[in-house]
């Protein structure tokens, strides 16, 4: 089956008129308390495609470009994808799950799976990014002008309109899933908003607790024709699996990258609430003489100034207005102005985790509420929790995003660890050896995988930044610990949007229980737009696999989550991401021989031979399988890992006593 951008505007195919979406939700009354409308009758649900599958069964299958096709700076000409082809999708073949022994010594053959047990079963979600497309603070226009941010999806794509409607289908798709094969549990890995403002975080929270959703702002232009501004009951997660969420970068810094009250002169906060699109200069131009910190949030005082625009919600493509230099005569020495939302303040650290409080899912606060606030304060964002009562399972959510008060003028997207995490870490890995519990940690950003220069590899910190808010450890201190630690089990993260698996072998081969892994999650943002399920096993001969799938959103034809599927895959042809990215270490900036830098992996050599990869990162190729898939960032593994006797033992009694 072949799924074709349709010549109708959206969701025309599911609801012929307008007045047949009026009839269903019996039009709108009165105001929410963020200004938007609220539903007389039952509103519009969205259906998925049942029964949902994984990537074993089928993949999406697309050409990795379109010619003739469209530049990366004319990505935001969502008008044009269909008549020249973009977004269009079949199903592939499936993709295997492959089996990794790199932790185990050399010739190790696994048993038969027949006498294996399931210790848990669990999903992740990560960077689900839900966005105000019509705030007044974005910086839509430089995706399209400034030729450094042509890639940068995070600036603009058109999935950014449907995300609200795309975590509704993963929802769905989990509850799927669940119902046929329970989960235990959840966990979403951070980036749940994209500038941690009040609106994005309730939408977020309410999809999950299954309210309401009117995915509109300020005028809510188009919300009773345009797809992706027309108000929606979410289906919600089913109210017996537990979810919990970890602190991302978008979560409580401005666009990800930049704290909110940093610096004060920048106007961020009023820039929230104001009935103005802001007026600011090219941010996303990097300065290279400053390596590794390319950015500074300063520029935004820089001229020429330009309005970035904002989305209209009364166009059926999204289309991007109020844009262009400010001394643009059509703009009359007048800023565009928009409708001022108070919804969409912007939420500290703090406030942010508060939030989760106000929740009809399960737990309530949905981690944040385990911490002693009392000794930990307002901001500390790192829990630990046991998801089965009677297994010896620890899983440690780490804040590992940068401090909003460094006084760091660059990108803040880097991982980073304060002394307080750092020693509340290192005690939390200490207590789940002593007491013989295997561990897992669960945080957003993702290590020894970005290069240096990056904005996301591990803090080196930078001349903006005060000197107090160095990171406690370095990275090589980090893996060390993490190595000294044989019950850990594996790091997953989010972060950069992909599907990455990385082993961490022991250095030691004669204690090949000192290694373990790390599994990143992809956005359900951009392609693949997938999420993953987790099942742990105990062997027979007393390892552990962990088998991790990946799950496309089960998006039935007509819906949001379908159009939004087909935007990503258009998305994704006209900017031609690295999905199975596998950076070199660098010795120099660049390779180029002149900039000694460190490590971004202390487990390889540095090398600026662009070839030397790492080994442990693979994924397997599916173009000339049965069905091709031409382009995927998919990674289905079965990772094994040694257990310490000890380890093996208590699980083993643990299973024993569940019969």
């Amino acid at each position: 089956m072949t799924h074709h951008n349709r010549s109708e505007p959206p969701l025309s195919g599911l609801y012929t008129t307008r007045r047949a979406f009026l009839q269903s939700s019996a039009a709108f009354i009165g105001t929410l308390s963020l200004g938007g409308p609220v539903w007389a009758s039952e509103p519009l649900r969205y259906p998925i495609e049942t029964p949902a599958v994984t990537t074993q069964e089928r993949m999406l299958a697309f050409p990795a470009t379109v010619t003739p096709g469209l530049d990366k700076a004319e990505l935001h000409q969502v008008m044009r994808y269909k008549e020249l082809g973009y977004g269009e999708w079949s199903y592939g073949s499936g993709l295997p799950i492959e089996r990794r022994t790199d932790l185990m010594p050399a010739g190790y053959h696994k048993p038969t799976d027949a006498a294996r047990k399931r210790l848990v079963k669990f999903f992740s979600f990560s960077d689900v990014h839900i966005t105000d497309k019509e705030a007044p603070n974005q910086l839509l226009l430089f995706q399209h002008t400034e030729p450094a941010a042509a890639s940068n999806t995070s600036v603009y794509s058109p999935v950014m309109l449907y995300s609200t409607q795309v975590l509704d289908a993963a929802i769905q798709t989990v509850n799927d899933l669940h119902r046929r094969d329970r989960f235990d549990f959840g966990i979403a890995l951070g980036d749940a908003c994209n500038s941690t403002s009040y609106n994005e975080l309730r939408w977020y929270i309410d999809v999950f607790d299954g309210k309401p959703i009117v995915p509109s702002s300020g005028a809510h232009r188009g919300a009773d024709h345009i797809d992706f501004q027309m108000p929606f009951q979410a289906a919600g997660l089913d109210k017996d699996l537990p979810w919990y969420q970890v602190l991302g970068n978008h979560d409580h810094f401005m666009i990800g990258s930049f704290p909110v009250d940093g610096d004060p002169s920048l106007g961020f906060r009023a820039s929230y609430t104001s009935d103005k699109v802001w007026a600011i200069g090219d941010v996303l131009r990097p300065n290279i003489a400053t390596f590794p910190a390319l950015f500074d949030d300063r520029n935004l005082r820089a001229t020429p100034a330009f309005y970035p625009g904002v989305i209209d919600g009364a166009s059926p493509y999204g289309a991007i207005i109020h844009t262009g230099p400010t001394d643009d005569p059509a703009f009359n020495n007048q800023p565009p102005t928009v409708v001022a939302d108070p919804g969409r303040r912007p939420l500290v650290r703090a406030e942010w985790m508060a939030e989760f409080l106000d929740t009809e899912t399960e737990p309530k606060g949905h981690g944040f509420g385990l911490i002693d606030r009392a000794a930990a304060g307002p901001d500390f964002a790192c829990y630990s929790f046991m998801p089965k009562s009677d297994l010896p399972l620890k899983v440690i959510v780490l804040d590992d995003t940068r401090d909003e008060h460094d006084g760091s003028h660059d990108i803040h997207g880097h991982g980073y660890l304060d002394a307080k995490r750092w020693e509340w870490l290192k005690a939390e890995l200490a207590r789940g050896q002593a007491d013989n519990q295997l561990m897992i940690i669960a945080n957003h950003i993702p290590i020894a995988v970005s290069p240096i220069g990056s904005e996301m590899e591990w803090w080196l910190g930078d001349a903006t930044a005060s000197p107090d808010y160095k990171n406690a450890v370095d990275l090589a201190g980090l893996v060390k610990t993490l190595h000294d630690t044989p019950n850990l089990l594996m790091w997953i993260a989010g972060h950069r949007h992909l599907n990455v698996v990385k082993a961490f072998p022991s250095p030691d081969p004669s204690r090949p229980e000192q290694g373990f892994w790390q599994v990143e999650t992809s956005s359900l943002r951009d392609f693949p737009q997938q999420f993953r399920t987790f099942e742990i096993y105990l062997n027979a001969d007393d390892t552990v696999s962990v088998e991790a799938v990946n799950v496309d959103v089960a998006a039935a034809e007509g819906t949001p989550a379908a159009q939004a599927r087909k935007y990503a895959i258009a998305a994704q042809q006209i900017v031609g991401h690295d999905k199975q990215v596998n950076a070199p270490n660098l010795a120099t900036a660049a390779g180029r021989g002149t900039h000694p830098i460190p490590s971004m992996d202390p487990t390889r050599p540095q090398s600026d031979d662009p070839k030397a990869t790492d080994p442990t990162i693979r994924f397997v190729d599916l173009s000339t399988a049965p069905k091709p898939v031409a382009v995927h960032g998919s990674s289905n593994v079965e990772l094994l890992k040694q257990l310490t006797p000890k380890m093996a033992e208590v699980l083993k009694r643990a299973m024993a006593e569940r019969k």
